[in-house]
């Protein structure tokens, strides 16, 4: 027993000197993925997986708050460390130096109207602007903005694109589901967004940087066992 605590200590000086994994968070996300206030992560799905991802390898989480394009930027420089919630075809090429973990959820994308919205039909999104996120890639939609059939009307967070749906200032969204549950949370229940119809499925993961200065396969391994041993499931039923 003695040992094992003498062994158990010296493990933890260990960690300790090493650096924090450097967790990138766009400052475009809301809840539940993610609640930032005044420029600091403190809650959400993705704080709370990417702080156990951190404790299981002996690191400590830096959730470093950035604009959506400087992510990209320092993701291209090697300096950030793990980027979650990402899917390859959200990606406007691809990340050299990284690597893919195993899926931790998968996330459909709606086409959402208000409570009143008939029923949706492909004819009548034409002439239509659509509630969109700054910055976020929709690719089964490109061609629908390219032909300028569809308007984007791009918001600065997901809340403010269903905010503005639900004012009135346009008629469809585009949403996560787990955006729109959340945003109804907070809607009388005879007034709450309704999901048209689904545009994508995608399993959504980490990438994580390939280096020796970052514990990459146990970091893999870790999310493989998180999803085996259900806390991938728990994080996610924590903020249904």
């Amino acid at each position: 027993m003695r040992l094992l605590f003498i062994a158990w200590l010296l493990s933890a000086a260990a960690h300790a000197g090493e650096p924090p994994l450097r967790f990138s968070v766009s400052d475009s996300w809301g809840m539940p993925m993610m609640q930032i206030d005044d420029g600091r992560a403190t809650a959400g799905i993705l704080y709370d997986l990417q702080a156990r991802l951190a404790q299981k390898v002996g690191r400590r989480a830096e959730q470093l708050v950035l604009p959506r394009l400087r992510v990209q930027r320092l993701l291209a420089r090697g300096e950030i460390d793990v980027r979650c919630y990402v899917h390859p075809a959200w990606l406007a090429e691809p990340q050299r130096g990284y690597v893919w973990s195993v899926p931790f959820m998968v996330q459909q994308d709606l086409i959402v109207g208000r409570w009143n919205a008939p029923e949706l039909r492909p004819e009548h999104l034409e002439g239509e602007r659509l509630g969109t996120v700054l910055g976020f890639r929709y690719p089964r939609l490109e061609r629908l903005f390219a032909s300028g059939q569809v308007q984007r009307e791009d918001a600065r967070t997901q809340q403010l694109a269903l905010e503005k749906l639900d004012a009135g200032r346009y008629r469809y969204a585009v949403s996560s589901h787990l955006a729109l549950d959340w945003f109804n949370r907070q809607q009388p229940a005879g007034q709450r967004l309704k999901a048209l119809q689904q545009i994508a499925a995608d399993p959504i993961s980490c990438l994580i940087r390939d280096a020796a200065d970052v514990p990459t396969r146990a970091l893999l391994r870790a999310l493989v066992q998180m999803k085996q041993n259900g806390e991938l499931e728990a994080i996610l039923a924590r903020y249904r």
